[in-house]
This record gives C-alpha cells, sequence and structure tokens, in this order.
C-alpha cells in the first residue's frame, strides 16, 4: 500500500476518534449531556436514511443487534424516533419523530458554531475548499447508499 495512502488513513481515524472526543468535552449543551454519541449517531443515520431497520442500523454502527436494541429502547423513551409498520407485518423501520428532527437541528447549529469557531482561527479558506472538494470526490466513489 501507498505509504501516503496509509497515513491518510491514520489521520483519518485518529481525527474521528479525537476530534468526536474533543467536541463532546468542548461543546457545552444540554442535548449533549441527555443523548449519548451513540444515540446522536443513530438519530444522524436515521434522519440521512429517512426510515431504517434496526439490522441496517447494526451495520452501519457496526455493534451488535442487542446494542442497537438497547439505543432504539431509550430513544423510542423519549420520543426522538417512531415504529413504522410496513405491509411486512416482520420487518418495522424507524424514522424520526418531529422531536427528533428538532433535536438534530440543533445539534447540528450547535456543532456547526463550534466547528466554524474551531477552523477559522486555524485554516484558511482555500484549505477548507480542498477538504470539501477531497470529502465530495470520496463520497461520489464509495457511494454512500451502497453500504
Amino acid at each position: 500500500m501507498d505509504g501516503r495512502i496509509k497515513e491518510a488513513v491514520d489521520l483519518f481515524q485518529e481525527v474521528l476518534v479525537y476530534g468526536t472526543e474533543r467536541v463532546i468535552k468542548s461543546v457545552d449543551h444540554p442535548l449533549w449531556k441527555e443523548y449519548s454519541p451513540e444515540q446522536i449517531q443513530m438519530l444522524k443515520l436515521i434522519e440521512s436514511e429517512k426510515q431504517i431497520t434496526s439490522a441496517r442500523l447494526a451495520v452501519l454502527q457496526a455493534v451488535h443487534k442487542s446494542a442497537i436494541s438497547s439505543r432504539i429502547k431509550k430513544l423510542l423513551q423519549k420520543n426522538v424516533i417512531q415504529v413504522v409498520q410496513t405491509t411486512d407485518k416482520r420487518e418495522k423501520l424507524l424514522e424520526l419523530t418531529d422531536k427528533g428532527q428538532e433535536i438534530i437541528e440543533e445539534l447540528d447549529q450547535v456543532l456547526a458554531d463550534y466547528l466554524e469557531k474551531l477552523l477559522s482561527e486555524n485554516i484558511a479558506d482555500e484549505e477548507i475548499e480542498q477538504f470539501l472538494t477531497i470529502f465530495r470526490k470520496l463520497k461520489t466513489i464509495i457511494k454512500m447508499d451502497g453500504v
């Protein structure tokens, strides 16, 4: 493997892990205390997919179905997601409630404000444009809907 690719993968993983940790520690907002990072990620996945099965969530979050069941139960109790019955009685889809959508929008805004401040102090505009170009290209290559 090209050494640059390995370095890119390593850097991406480090930014993901340590960036998430820093955001969690740095963003002082009640929603970050009420919802775990895993629950927030689940809400974002449900928002992205519109409707999703628990099995697909387990794959996307790379955890066992029992961990997903626990998260789903907690989010159902908070009325931020709901179960949608399909014509196939065995298949149950999850979707955000209006409250869940409002929470995602608020979390997105808090995160965007924090990252904008962090990046504007440390990264030039042209570097942000380069980052966006590369990540748009990666998204196209990976085709997220094929996962």
